[in-house]
């Protein structure tokens, strides 16, 4: 299966599929935080992230967010399309937490009135820096069109999956979105949504249900993903 291998992250594999327009996406138990620096095994979370991340897609491909999700074909894998990588990222802020927070010194968890996108250069050697629209564009990433079209399938994410994830005790606190474009060139959202690349606050509790637990040496960390998933499950699995 070695020959297979396409990319090798810390919290997933990618492999060749015997179809070229498809691939096969495989979760690891691996956890990490601050690029990388902190690393750890969870023991079960790639087959909880497998879960989580085939039913969040599921549910937006059934509310027209094309997407790159085929279908689960193993306890922690899935199958994708194929597509060609674009080296942005999108993080979708419906109130403020982590490093926004301390660097507006705000208190976390301050609702803004406003839905704050940002734009980070997927760039390990730069630091993944911020950057805006225009930077993307000068660094052929991306056009203007393309840009626009990549926020407001962001837009159009968090507005599903906000209603979706309430009604199951669920805050969607901010996610990471990435995109890519098909074999066509069109746009298409090519990331998983788990609490690896999503903040789950409860909503009752405020208890945090996502990566932060790691980050911050909270413990329970399988607990709450299990509990993201349970919750999931019982409202999108019929």
């Amino acid at each position: 299966m070695e020959d297979a291998l396409l990319f090798n992250g810390t919290s997933m594999e990618v492999f060749k599929s015997e179809d070229p327009d498809t691939i096969l996406v495989r979760y690891t138990d691996t956890i990490s935080a601050f690029n990388g620096i902190k690393k750890a095994t969870i023991a079960g979370k790639g087959e909880i992230n497998a879960s989580i991340a085939a039913m969040i897609a599921g549910y937006l491909s059934e509310n027209g967010i094309y997407n790159r999700f085929i279908r689960k074909i193993s306890s922690d894998g899935l199958l994708c399309a194929k597509t060609e990588p674009i080296d942005l990222e999108v993080t979708v802020r419906n109130f403020l937490a982590g490093s926004m927070a301390q660097r507006l010194g705000l208190k976390e968890g301050t609702r803004p009135e406003n839905t704050i996108f940002d734009l980070c250069y997927k760039n390990a050697e730069l630091g993944n820096p911020f950057i805006n629209d225009h930077y993307a564009v000068a660094l052929g990433l991306v056009s203007y069109k393309e840009l626009d079209e990549i926020y407001s399938v962001s837009k159009k994410i968090n507005v599903i999956l906000r209603p979706m994830l309430e009604s199951v005790g669920i805050q969607l606190v901010d996610l990471k979105l990435e995109f890519g474009r098909d074999r066509k060139g069109s746009i298409i959202l090519a990331g998983e949504i788990t609490p690896d690349t999503a903040r789950m606050w409860d909503i009752k509790t405020s208890d945090k249900l996502d990566k932060d637990r790691y980050r911050r040496d909270m413990g329970k960390i399988y607990e709450s993903y299990r509990t993201v998933n349970r919750r999931l499950a019982e409202k999108l699995i019929k």
